[in-house]
């Protein structure tokens, strides 16, 4: 179990089991991140928490993808389909927003509840029409540490 650093006794814990004891380590298995861990989690609205560790679980899942695929999120309805994620949000004290495309290409956003937050990330090919993949988790880890 991994205490965050810095934080009061109340810090938030996380456990994840692997099959392959050699497998990544991922966000419930390593300290946050300085900034996340600046302020308390009890001062914290759901919503920021919850934006908070989505960003670490991208950045997690990006830095396993090979130069060929990007993350996309797969509704967890079912109907809705795919989102390419090129944003993500928060509005206090308990809304997260996903910013993208679809499948199709169309601009899409969920906003979601956080009492209801339930995301599948996916890897899905780049577009054909770019050279790189685009690395949304990186950014948005930039974006938390203010450089």
């Amino acid at each position: 179990m991994t205490k965050t650093e810095g934080s009061d006794d109340n810090a938030p814990c996380g456990r994840a089991v692997h099959t392959d004891p050699e497998s990544p380590k991922t966000p419930e298995q390593v300290p946050l991140p300085k900034e996340m861990a600046r302020k308390s989690r009890n001062d914290k609205s759901p919503a920021e928490w919850a934006y908070e560790r989505l960003i670490l679980y991208i950045r997690n899942f990006e830095e396993l993808l090979d130069t060929e695929h990007e993350i996309a999120l797969g509704m967890t309805d079912g109907g809705a389909g795919v989102l390419r994620i090129e944003g993500i949000g928060y509005f206090d004290p308990d809304i997260v927003t996903f910013y993208g495309t679809d499948s199709s290409g169309a601009r899409s956003q969920l906003i979601q509840h956080v009492s209801q937050l339930s995301v599948i990330l996916r890897a899905v090919p780049k577009p054909g029409t770019q050279e790189e993949p685009r690395r949304i988790g990186f950014r948005l880890v930039e974006d938390l540490d203010g450089t």
